[in-house]
């Protein structure tokens, strides 16, 4: 069947094993910033599943081949089996005849619709202009053919499916002029398209791709709030903050909609840019309180069907982040309590929905923060099942930091959040974000897996928390590590030595052994054991760990007890690991062959520490032992090679032997 051969056809997503896309500026010269690479995406909500693949509805590729596989269908001819006539399914010739009279009058009825002449111009050209593998001269050169052909008639075939992408390629692959010319001829129509099936995605590719028709394409929306994808990707992806404002406005009632339609004058784009501060700029009274009392309503109505989507749109956190910071600034204590508690009794149980971006995350975290030991369990259980997810988002994991660093009661997240990060270290040790949420659970804000930017961010709570938490941020933290130490630990001595041999992984396995509580004796020769085997490695594509140098740096740093601080030139000890048991483990894990092999090969720094160890804190015994290792024929060997770091360690056997 036709249909069927189509859809066999159909090119494979890249991650399912296809070509890469091209990069669209390699199509156009005068693309847009946003063209450039792989378009932007929305932040996805931690509670919905991440997609085998990632392709969506707005994926200009995946549009267009979908028309393609419906056109075949349109096409499909009625298979011979199908005719009920008994002597016609018997007759070949019969059944052409039948396939003839189906085609005519399939023919008749796309005549018979509306611009049909058009269309089937606009279709011919169109089959070249999108066509995957063609020089981008040729394609200029169909793309100004093919906007002549709608010229005049964009917004009366807009509306149509098929049309809709005739024009999105022209938008696609189109200059800047045929760009403007489209959203020029589309003035006045922006309201009905967003709520089109289909010419939706070509709203969203025009405020995309026409910067300088943005602010009067979203002035269309005005008085008509639409949580949709349309506004949702223009709000969080390509809108500026007068922009934003525009699709703000609504959210603030009729009053101010009526008061504050905007033009986009230049006075009007400076007020605007304060956001909800500045619509309250000279509000007394009870005016103020209708404005707060519309925007809480039109919030509330959001949350009450959180079924539609709208609630995990960043255009909603912002207003409710809005709404929340003039509630902070109300000079009513009894009246700013009772405001905070309203709004979060409306929207507790949608907060995870929230918290995947930035205005949502801070919103969740002022949330915790002002919160009652009550309403930070109610938001403790609504986040639970989403922790993982939330480990490798940025700005969910901030959610998690700041209950890690508020809420009192450590034994309801050493059981609801703590454990959770733990289990899933596995899995959260593969990626940045994973493993920033495995070091906040030893160091928090530690400026070694910390920048500056995302400490400060973290700390925006701390003013906060001194008012509404009593425990010290010292105490707090010594029992969320003790918490987490035995998890952590079980998981070095389960996947230690193979995580180690990642650079992140070493990292983490790094910070587990100096900072985590608790005996670690089992840990040590799980990480221990690898360096027994044979050095150097007789397999080539697995080295020696020795032989890796972020690897080689984890067990330098563990005989050294600590950090290197280039503040201090020193190494900073940490009186949680004791770097003399492990020196003493090493010794009888590894053994005498094997530490003599490293020391003349790529482990001569490794050596040089173990040794420094042994000098300062080892016993009686374990000095002679380690002193019968290096005798005067090692010495000499080691004397005439040429590895790296040999000198360092003939002064530390050196001080050894004296």
């Amino acid at each position: 069947m036709p249909g069927l051969q189509s859809a066999s056809k159909k090119r494979p997503a890249v991650s399912q094993g296809g070509p890469k896309s091209k990069k669209q500026h390699s199509e156009n010269p005068s693309s847009t910033k946003f063209e450039e690479g792989k378009v932007q995406k929305r932040s996805r909500p931690v509670t919905q599943p991440i997609p085998a693949n990632d392709l969506s509805d707005e994926d200009d590729d995946d549009e267009e081949d979908n028309f393609a596989e419906e056109e075949a269908e349109e096409q499909e001819i009625v298979p011979d089996e199908m005719i009920v006539d008994g002597a016609s399914s018997r007759d070949p010739n019969a059944a052409r005849e039948s396939h003839k009279v189906q085609r005519v009058l399939q023919e008749q009825r796309r005549a018979a619709k509306p611009h049909s002449q058009l269309l089937a111009d606009a279709k011919r050209v169109w089959s070249l202009a999108r066509q995957k593998s063609i020089p981008s001269a040729e394609r200029q050169k169909h793309v100004k053919e093919l906007m002549k052909v709608t010229q005049g008639k964009v917004k009366d075939i807009v509306l149509k499916h098929d049309a809709s992408r005739i024009i999105q390629t022209v938008v696609k692959y189109g200059g800047q002029k045929e760009r403007d010319q489209v959203a020029m001829e589309l003035k006045g129509h922006y309201k009905a398209l967003a709520q089109s099936k289909y010419s939706k995605f070509l709203v969203t590719k025009l405020i995309r791709l026409c910067p300088a028709h943005r602010a009067s394409i979203l002035l269309e929306f005005q008085s008509n709030v639409l949580p949709s994808v349309v506004l949702a990707d223009s709000f969080e992806l390509y809108a500026n903050a007068y922009e934003r404002s525009i699709l703000l406005r609504d959210f603030y009632g009729k009053e101010v909609a009526l008061f504050s339609q905007t033009q986009g004058s230049e006075p009007e784009k400076a007020n605007a840019r304060k956001g909800f501060p500045g619509v309250l700029e000279g509000l007394e009274g009870e005016r103020r309180k209708r404005v707060l009392a519309a925007l809480k309503e039109n919030l509330t109505r959001i949350f009450n069907n959180s079924d539609k989507g709208a609630i995990t749109h960043a255009i909603v956190h912002r207003a409710l982040l809005e709404y929340l910071s003039a509630i902070n600034v109300t000079e009513d204590e009894s009246e700013r309590e009772r405001l905070r508690k309203e709004i979060f009794e409306s929207c507790q149980d949608v907060l995870a929905e929230m918290v995947h971006t930035k205005d949502g995350s801070r919103v969740v975290r002022d949330l915790i923060a002002y919160g009652t030991a009550k309403d930070r369990k109610q938001i403790i259980k609504v986040i639970k099942p989403h922790v993982e997810r939330m480990c490798t988002d940025d700005e969910a994991q901030l959610v998690l930091f700041t209950a890690l660093d508020v809420i009192d009661d450590t034994k309801l997240t050493a059981k609801s959040l703590v454990s959770e990060i733990t289990t899933h270290a596995p899995t959260l040790i593969n990626t940045p974000q994973g493993r920033r949420a495995l070091f906040y659970l030893l160091v928090p804000r530690s400026r070694r897996h910390f920048t500056p930017a995302q400490i400060a961010i973290i700390a925006e709570i701390d003013p906060i928390r001194g008012k509404t938490s009593k425990k010290s941020a010292v105490i707090r933290e010594g029992e969320i590590r003790g918490a987490a130490s035995e998890g952590l630990l079980k998981f070095v001595e389960d996947n230690g030595a193979e995580a180690a041999r990642d650079t992140g992984g070493s990292l983490v396995v790094l910070d587990i052994m100096l900072y985590a509580d608790g005996d670690k004796s089992s840990a040590m020769q799980s990480l221990l054991q690898p360096l027994a085997s044979i050095y150097p490695s007789e397999d080539a594509s697995k080295l020696h760990p020795i032989d890796l140098p972020h690897t080689s740096r984890m067990y330098k740093s563990l005989f050294q007890g600590g950090h290197f601080s280039h503040a201090s030139k020193s190494v900073i000890r940490s009186s949680s690991f004791s770097p003399s048991a492990f020196a003493s483990a090493f010794m009888s894990i590894v053994g005498e062959d094997l530490t003599v092999s490293m020391a003349g090969g790529e482990g001569a720094f490794i050596i040089a520490e173990f040794l420094q160890r042994i000098k300062e804190e080892g016993s009686a015994d374990e000095k002679r032992t380690v002193k019968g290792w290096f005798g005067e024929d090692v010495v000499e060997r080691l004397k005439k090679s040429e590895t790296k770091g040999r000198n360092v360690l003939l002064d530390k056997i050196n001080a050894l032997l004296l």
